[in-house]
């Protein structure tokens, strides 16, 4: 064997990259997921309750609600009802999430409309009717309330 007579060299492996890449995907992955989904229950809540007011069924909505005992059906009523504040709620549309510093708690942000069903952006009558709120969710018993302040 010469001195100019070397052994070829092997490519480096792709093997180590491969499972980089896999694990930094699988981490992006996960955060992302994570983040779509993280106010996923408080959501659900809400939807439940308004689905319960959208069919009229406000003995189960006030349920849903989880009252205080200065909150009574009277009032919920007078909030919710077929003649009240934000009804009649016929469809409604959840627009965002907040979690507010220092709450155990998320911000619910929902229009809600008298029209079913739910008004176009272009519908500008349709759109004047319609009533933008936000639903306090507490994380540990899912009970529904109004922020304090806006």
């Amino acid at each position: 064997m010469g001195l100019l007579d070397a052994t070829p060299e092997r490519p480096p492996s792709k093997l180590k990259r491969r499972l980089i890449m896999t694990a930094v995907f699988v981490v992006l992955g996960s955060i992302g997921l994570w983040w779509l989904l993280r106010y996923h229950t408080e959501k659900v809540t809400v939807y439940h309750f308004l689905r319960a007011v959208e069919a009229g069924n406000m003995q189960h909505a006030y349920q849903i609600w989880k009252p205080t005992s200065s909150y009574t059906f009277d009032r919920f009523l007078e909030d919710w009802g077929p003649d009240g504040y934000y009804g009649p709620v016929k469809s409604f549309n959840v627009k965002d999430t907040d979690h507010p510093k220092g709450c155990t708690c998320v911000d619910v942000v929902v229009e809600v409309s008298p029209y079913q069903p739910f008004p176009e952006k272009d519908d500008f009558v349709k759109q004047a009717k319609t009533k933008e709120l936000k639903l306090r969710v507490e994380y540990s018993d899912q009970s529904i309330g109004f922020p304090l302040e806006d």
